[in-house]
């Protein structure tokens, strides 16, 4: 093999990642294997797709190995293949954000039509964690929490919170986390919250990034 073709087969198997990648449906379905595992019937109808098309797309994330599935009895489950997918996702979000203007406009222009509140950094968060003076809400399906969530964080899955606001202080600060910051559960948590009289703001980033960090989070698989 020569040095040309050599570089042709590398890219070629390199280009095969990318390319399966480059589909919003199978972004979003990135994203929501980065929470945990699931089946194509609960990926179909949070990406809101049919199981067919669901079921495609994974296929196609499969054969680029970026997904593996794990079999208990007659269900399949289907996850991400290591945490260096994640962050290829986390990688391209960033980029879009930071060079895409249409991207961060799409983002804004979305947040101040609906929501005018503040946000915090994973960093922030942490420090106020020190400081022993926030409630931590997941306001993600109970499934993924169950799967994963940050350290002592509350689960009350968004379609929950308005019934069961009494259970929360008001004389702490409230931060409310979901899957990532284009997801728009925890914007609208916070969005509640603070109409009923909390001091409330969302994580910019979601828990996968927190996992990636390495911080304190807890399994509640029962």
């Amino acid at each position: 093999m020569n040095k040309r073709d050599f570089k042709d087969k590398v890219y070629g198997e390199l280009a095969k990642i990318t390319k399966s990648m480059a589909n919003p449906h199978r972004l979003e379905i990135i994203e929501l294997l980065a929470q945990g595992e699931f089946s194509v019937e609960q990926i179909a109808e949070q990406t809101h797709l049919s199981i067919a098309n669901a079921s495609q797309h994974l296929q196609v994330l499969k054969t680029a190995q970026l997904v593996d599935i794990n079999r208990q009895g007659n269900f399949i489950y289907y996850r991400l293949a290591n945490s260096n997918v994640f962050k290829t996702w986390k990688a391209l979000r960033e980029l879009g954000v930071e060079r895409i203007a249409t991207v961060e406009k799409l983002v804004k222009d979305f947040r101040k039509s609906k929501f005018d509140f503040e946000s915090v950094s994973i960093d922030a968060l942490v420090e106020k964690i020190g400081h022993g003076k926030v409630t931590i809400i997941d306001v993600r399906p109970e499934a993924e929490y169950k799967q994963g969530h940050i350290a002592n964080a509350i689960s009350i899955p968004m379609d929950q919170l308005a019934k069961r606001l009494k259970e929360l202080p008001k004389r702490t600060e409230i931060v409310a986390y979901c899957r990532g910051p284009f997801c728009v559960f925890a914007d609208e948590a916070v969005a509640l919250l603070v109409k009923a009289g909390y001091k409330a703001s969302r994580l910019e980033e979601g828990f996968p990034d927190w996992q990636l960090k390495a911080l304190p989070m807890e399994v509640s698989m029962n």
